[in-house]
C-alpha cells in the first residue's frame, strides 16, 4: 500500500508540476492546464488517502499534517478557481493566473518535502 500511495503522490508531483510551469512559461492559462490541475488534485487526494488509511487516523495534528490538508484545500480552491477563469473568458485573469498558481505550487511542496523526510526517517 505504501508503494501506491507513493507512486500517487508522485505522479500528482508531476502532473501539478508540469501544469505550474507549462502555465508560466506559456504565460497564460489554457484548458490543458486546468485538466493537469485537476488530475494532479486526484492523484494527491487518492495518495494522501491511502497515506491516511495506514497512518490510522482522518488527521494528524503536527506541521505535516496540517500542511498536507492546507495544500489539498489550496490545491481545490486553485483547479476550481482555475475553472472559473477560464469559464468566464477573464483574459487578464488567465495572462496572470499563473502567479496565483506558482504560490499554491510552492505551498503544496512543503507536505510534499515533509513527507519525504519524516517517511524517510521512519
Amino acid at each position: 500500500m505504501l508503494i501506491i500511495a507513493m507512486n500517487f503522490i508522485f505522479i500528482a508531483c508531476i502532473l501539478y508540476t508540469v501544469g505550474v510551469w507549462s502555465e508560466k512559461l506559456q504565460g497564460r492559462l489554457k484548458p490543458w492546464h486546468l485538466l493537469v490541475f485537476w488530475l494532479g488534485l486526484i492523484f494527491d487526494t487518492i495518495g494522501t488517502g491511502a497515506m491516511t488509511i495506514m497512518a490510522g487516523s482522518i488527521f494528524q495534528f503536527n506541521f505535516h499534517g496540517i500542511t498536507g490538508m492546507a495544500a489539498i484545500v489550496l490545491m481545490l480552491f486553485h483547479s476550481t478557481w482555475a475553472s472559473v477563469v477560464l469559464y468566464k473568458k477573464d483574459e487578464i485573469r488567465i495572462i496572470h493566473f499563473h502567479k496565483f498558481s506558482l504560490v499554491v505550487w510552492i505551498i503544496w511542496l512543503i507536505p510534499m518535502i515533509t513527507g519525504m523526510i519524516y517517511g524517510s526517517s521512519m
